[in-house]
């Protein structure tokens, strides 16, 4: 990935509007907040577009793996999006990297990855990813 990627470099770019306590103490958005924008990104994708029953699905998926570099702040108010892709798609892994925007800027305020692993719910063992989930994270391939 890039230093500071642009928004066509994400197959996926997800809506978020920033909330009033998403910022801490020093007026912008807290580092740990862009994991659960990360989180709610490719959730997102994996239901509306894979079909993943995250209530009652036979498989989940965990994350095992995260990390975020920050390039720019945002605050609340802003609307932002998250660019998702994928950069492997392993048969119960998949490593997402994915950038936060300022809508209407090119240019990332952040960079982020993290993996995913499917799991068999009622075990908690790995499992291969399902053929719904699997093509809908084919697409973000870039």
């Amino acid at each position: 990935m890039s230093t500071k990627p642009t928004r066509n470099d994400y197959p996926y770019l997800h809506p978020i509007t920033t909330r009033w306590h998403d910022n801490d103490v020093y007026g912008h958005v807290n580092n740990v907040v862009y994991y659960n924008y990360f989180d709610s990104a490719v959730n997102s994708w994996l239901i509306e577009q894979g079909g993943l029953d995250i209530h009652q699905g036979e498989q989940i998926a965990f994350v095992v793996s995260s990390g975020c570099d920050y390039l720019a702040p945002i605050a609340f108010p802003d609307a932002i999006e998250i660019g998702v892709r994928v950069a492997k798609l392993g048969n119960s892994s998949i490593h997402y990297e994915l950038a936060v925007f300022k809508a209407g800027t090119e240019a990332a305020c952040a960079v982020g990855r993290f993996v995913h692993v499917f799991v068999e719910r009622s075990s908690n063992r790995s499992c291969a990813i399902p053929e719904g989930p699997r093509a809908a994270l084919s697409r973000l391939i870039p």
